[in-house]
């Protein structure tokens, strides 16, 4: 038997980042994973969606200049996927770990016991081991339970990133940031796009101003967007010219040659042996996506099944983090200042807290807005939607959220991250010299509007 300070099970961004700082700490590392070393993230996600957005925007501009089979070969560049072939490469994942002395398993793995992790590929067990065991298995497409459903191929991001030929058309289940994304995309492409969302907006965990924007930005690409109706069931091949039909709880229809799921994810725990730990995977949840990554002693989750959010960037900072607390470091995960991004046209990034929220939690706040398309940086991009919100706490003078849709947006953010990281005050951000004409000057005019506002009415005791 093999033994490993860290067992891995899971190689995609968290995974690798765990799998990383452990070695780069001198700790042994195996790390395992059925499919593909380095994740969704790269090959059926964030690379092959950002690759695919850059390449609608550059048709939409000149279609002549930039057709689909352009668009195709960029997004297999970005996947390392040569022409001709189905799937992706992740050799040079599988490389640079090993480069970084972590011993790669491709195959399924199992916990057996506390501390023991059998793996299994082509007939081969392996059985290793382990101080610590990691859980990064990431996440999938979640599939709700509609009749019908099961009678077609359906679309998910991984056929959605993956396609080769457009289709005829599609219909996107769901208006969180992936449906959003694709939706874009084939768009743009001139394919008949349409997206059903059951909630009354798009984005429902964005802030409000920056679902408008996204809104806003789909339907100019040529977008329709269904809000407040949930599909009730489909019917394959029932629509005009063969497409498949779903029915929607109003008694309408909504069609789609091609159906893309975007409705949630699942996370695969039930496989995992986790009872070996006393964790019960039978319930709606196995385990609180609260973000804690230690859930039983040498046991530890990270990435999507952790939470307490999706995205690739908190996984790579779970993955660290866990090893760092796992090797006895007095460090504990801090959500605070966690980015989101979304990279439609334009692109729309939140971090912190709404007002609401950061009135419900208690806190004295207040907000400020700018509009982007008539500020100079929006007249200068010749803008059609967006804006920039503040929300500051009176009591600290920091602040509490930010949130900016604009062509940019997710780079801009990343000034407020750092501020609500690092307790940053009004009157330092406001102090501070920004480049004219940029987004993030637009920012600067807010917190001299802040301070002017701090000053008039202080906090209330």
């Amino acid at each position: 038997m093999d033994t490993f300070d860290f067992v891995i099970i899971g190689a995609g961004p968290a995974g690798e980042a765990a799998a990383f700082k452990a070695r780069e700490r001198g700790a042994t590392v195996a790390i395992v994973d059925r499919e593909w070393f380095g994740g969704s993230c790269p090959f059926i996600g964030c690379l092959p969606s950002k690759a695919l957005l850059y390449s609608a925007s550059r048709h939409a501009a000149n279609p002549d200049a930039y057709p689909w089979p352009k668009a195709s070969a960029h997004r297999d560049f970005m996947i390392n996927r040569t022409p001709g072939a189905a799937e992706p490469d992740d050799s040079s994942h599988v490389a640079a770990l090993e480069k970084a002395g972590a011993v790669a398993y491709p195959g399924t793995a199992r916990i057996v016991g506390r501390g023991h992790v059998e793996v299994r590929h082509d007939d081969a067990v392996h059985v290793l081991d382990a101080r610590n065991i990691v859980i990064a298995v990431g996440s999938v497409t979640k599939v709700p339970p509609l009749p019908g459903v099961d009678r077609i191929k359906l679309w998910t991001n991984r056929e959605a990133t993956l396609a080769t030929e457009l289709p005829k058309s599609l219909l996107v289940l769901g208006g969180g940031p992936t449906g959003c994304e694709m939706a874009q995309v084939y768009a743009r492409f001139g394919v008949r796009t349409t997206i059903v969302q059951s909630g009354d907006r798009l984005m429902p965990t964005d802030h409000p101003r920056n679902a408008e924007a996204v809104s806003d930005g789909l339907r100019d690409s040529g977008v329709e967007i269904r809000l407040g109706v949930r599909a009730v069931a489909v019917r394959p091949s029932a629509g005009k010219d063969g497409a498949h039909a779903v029915d929607l709880d109003d008694g309408s229809t909504a069609e789609g040659h091609e159906i893309l799921l975007a409705v949630g994810r699942a996370f695969p725990l039930d496989d995992l042996g986790l009872e070996h730990y006393g964790i019960d995977t039978s319930g709606r949840t196995a385990i609180p996506r609260d973000g804690r990554l230690r859930i039983a002693e040498g046991l530890w989750v990270i990435g999507d099944p952790a939470g307490p959010e999706l995205h690739t960037h908190q996984a790579h900072y779970q993955g660290e983090i866990a090893v760092r607390m796992a090797l006895g470091d007095d460090v504990r995960p801090d959500y605070r200042a966690l980015p989101r991004a979304t990279y439609t046209d334009p692109e729309a990034a939140f971090v912190g807290l709404t007002l609401d929220q950061a009135r419900s939690s208690g806190l004295d706040a207040f907000e400020l807005v700018a509009d982007y398309k008539t500020s100079t940086k929006g007249y200068a991009v010749e803008a059609k939607t967006g804006h920039i919100t503040i929300v500051v706490d009176r009591a600290s003078r920091e602040l509490a959220g930010a949130a900016i849709a604009c062509p940019d947006a997710s780079a801009a953010i990343h000034e407020c991250v750092v501020a609500i990281k690092a307790h940053v005050t009004i009157d330092v951000l406001a102090d501070t010299i920004h480049a004219f004409p940029s987004t993030s000057r637009i920012f600067n005019g807010l917190f001299a509007d802040a301070l002017r506002e701090l000053e008039k009415t202080p906090a209330s005791r």
